[in-house]
């Protein structure tokens, strides 16, 4: 089995993986490929920033399905003090430890080898182990099975941007902030949870540092409240029972929810949570688009909150006029000899700014058709993959099976997480993925025993993307 990709996804996939293999006794191996050698943490829980802080309480980040208070018994039993939200740096040792742990109950009857490469293309053999993965390092991998585990796309560029070492592209790339806070002014494009990691780790690694905060909406997350997990979460009944449901419908539905109860409407957003697929597959495509367009942020701020230890030190900040946050679109950027000219466009008038960095934090891009990366832009080119109808990500079946041009099924390769937002929406914090990863590992064991037989290869023969 191949698990392409060793965050969260590629992590709580191998771990499944490993239990469902241990508990039918069958003999697997796993290659968890990872391009940064970041196993078992991925970019997000990869910092070490004791200030970088989970957006969801401790008591709903078990990875363990059935059993929710799992988190919170490992913080307790090894020391680590939390006011209801762990660092991301505890929650990636608490992922890298649940795999050592699942490796040590299966093995030696399933192992893991974890590889350190980026997978440039894949192949159909047409005999024996079915699949080819292309190792950028000139290396292969045979497999039955791969597992598309890729997390988040990087984020696109929306604006001409010079070729300057002072334009981070992608911030969570290993080593991409090293040099930045060298108290030259910072501007970050987006206001989400990202810019407010960005904020704090260039603020705190020099005391002159100042950070200019630019997206269209100029909206910032919401505070968690102080107590996690204290209200009680409003009836299953309250969802609205429609069908198709429409998007006016259901906005007039969540507002109407939240007056009926003005100081616990996070209460009425959480127990929406667990409904988002459903009903995000039951609005028609032009009221997907028009969620995407014009409502989407509002909803975002309002679902992924920063915790409050996290708001007191972006309010610090801000009182201070190390951080502002601006309305607008940058719509130029040019290098000077001191660094960069950052235009800004809000409302018809132009503004420029003057800046040491400019770092893009506007979160994963949003059109997967526009990808560089060579497994995925071969996938795609090869009609191995399809996008799904918003181009969010890729398109599989309800197992998880990816799609091929024509719409076909494949078996033997699928995915989980990020790439499945344009299906799901809902599908990039750890509950949906844990349940999609249980629900893959004994699919995906079945066929390794052969008591599934996977369908014909789809599509060309080729290969997706391009051997090193």
């Amino acid at each position: 089995m191949a698990v392409i990709g060793a965050g969260a996804s590629g992590t709580l996939a191998t771990t499944y993986l490993l239990r469902a293999a241990a508990a039918a006794r069958t003999p697997l191996r796993i290659a968890l490929i990872d391009r940064y050698g970041q196993h078992g943490l991925g970019r997000a829980y990869a910092t070490e920033n004791p200030a970088h802080l989970l957006n969801s309480p401790v008591d709903r980040m078990s990875a363990v399905a059935a059993d929710p208070g799992h988190l919170t018994r490992w913080a307790a039993a090894n020391g680590i003090r939390h006011d209801g939200f762990l660092s991301r740096a505890a929650f990636g040792r608490y992922l890298s430890e649940l795999l050592a742990d699942a490796e040590r109950m299966a093995g030696p009857t399933a192992t893991v080898a974890r590889v350190t490469s980026d997978v440039v293309g894949l192949t159909y053999t047409g005999s024996g182990r079915p699949l080819r993965l292309h190792l950028a390092a000139h290396g292969r991998i045979d497999a039955d099975a791969a597992v598309l585990a890729t997390g988040n796309a990087s984020p696109a560029t929306p604006f001409p941007a010079p070729a300057s070492s002072r334009y981070i592209r992608d911030p969570w790339i290993p080593g991409a902030l090293d040099g930045v806070a060298d108290g030259s002014p910072v501007v970050v494009l987006g206001t989400g949870l990202t810019m407010l990691d960005v904020a704090i780790s260039l603020t705190g690694a020099h005391p002159r540092t100042a950070v200019h905060a630019v997206s269209r909406h100029a909206l910032i997350p919401r505070e968690h409240r102080a107590s996690p997990g204290s209200a009680v979460q409003p009836s299953v009944r309250q969802v609205p029972d429609l069908s198709p449901v429409d998007l006016p419908g259901l906005i007039r539905y969540v507002r109407g929810a939240a007056a009926q109860a003005p100081d616990d409407w996070q209460a009425v957003v959480d127990a929406l949570r667990p409904h988002i697929p459903g009903l995000w597959r039951r609005l028609s495509l032009s009221d997907k688009r028009l969620f995407l367009r014009h409502v989407a942020r509002y909803w975002e701020v309002h679902r992924h909150r920063m915790p409050p230890a996290t708001a007191r030190r972006i309010d610090q900040l801000r009182s201070a006029g190390r951080l502002s946050v601006q309305h607008g679109r940058i719509i130029a950027v040019t290098e000077t000899p001191t660094g960069l000219c950052v235009r800004i466009e809000h409302g018809g008038r132009v503004t420029e700014v003057a800046a040491g960095w400019l770092i893009n934090a506007t979160g994963p891009a949003a059109d997967i058709t526009a990808t560089t990366d060579p497994l995925l832009r071969g996938l795609l080119d090869s009609g191995l993959a399809r996008p799904d109808r918003l181009r969010l990500g890729i398109e599989v079946d309800a197992r998880g099976a990816l799609l091929n041009a024509s719409g076909t099924p494949n078996d033997i390769i699928v995915a989980l997480g990020p790439p499945l937002r344009g299906q799901l929406y809902e599908t990039t914090a750890i509950p949906e993925i844990r349940d999609q990863a249980a629900a893959l590992a004994g699919r995906l064991l079945a066929i390794c025993r052969g008591q599934a037989t996977p369908l014909a290869a789809p599509g060309p023969p080729g290969m997706a993307g391009s051997a090193a």
